[in-house]
């Protein structure tokens, strides 16, 4: 079975104790998990996207044949089946199987509100090489794409990209672009 990992929700605002620009500045923050993909590449992926984190046994995921090569397979997902995508694959880097042979994957299932229905959600489940932690940022400040800013594969998948005070770069995924690619494979 996997091991889900808890994602802490963002703490009430009434409970913090801290001054008005601070409590402010928070207004305008989101949430984002730092996913990490090989070769040392981080991305972001808004919190609100994200409906679990597991640990995956690799003996978990059944292939599937005849798919593109950044699809895994499939996984029992809660009694549905989650399809398992490679995301560091599907955006140009080196595939998931090339890197290093692993007993569990780490996974991200993504879940998006499909816009047709106010019923049903679409999920996919991202396989990375580790997630790393939660952080806030400013959605304001994530800044457009440049072409020479990810790989061709890539760009469709971002929203944009962050520079955190330390000078590190960081992609910021767009769930429903990750979707919508994988629905024209």
């Amino acid at each position: 079975m996997s091991d889900a990992l808890s994602l802490p929700a963002a703490p009430a605002l009434a409970n913090r104790v801290e001054d008005q620009d601070s409590v402010s500045a928070q207004d305008t923050e989101e949430q984002f998990l730092r996913l990490h993909l090989v070769p040392e590449t981080n991305v972001f992926l808004p919190i609100q996207q994200v409906a679990e984190v597991l640990t995956i046994p690799a003996n978990q995921i059944v292939p599937i044949p005849h798919m593109p090569a950044c699809v895994m397979g499939v996984y029992n997902w809660r009694g549905e089946v989650l399809w398992m995508v490679d995301l560091g694959h599907l955006g140009g880097l080196i595939p998931y199987y090339q890197q290093t042979i692993r007993i569990a994957h780490t996974a991200v299932v993504l879940q998006v509100q499909d816009q047709a229905s106010t019923q049903k959600n679409q999920t996919l489940g991202l396989v990375v090489d580790r997630v790393e932690d939660v952080e806030w940022c400013d959605p304001s400040v994530i800044q457009a794409l440049t072409s020479t800013t990810m790989t061709s594969e890539m760009a469709p998948l971002l929203r944009g990209y962050w520079w955190k005070t330390d000078e590190t770069m960081l992609a910021v995924l767009e769930a429903k672009a990750i979707i919508d690619k994988i629905s024209k494979l």
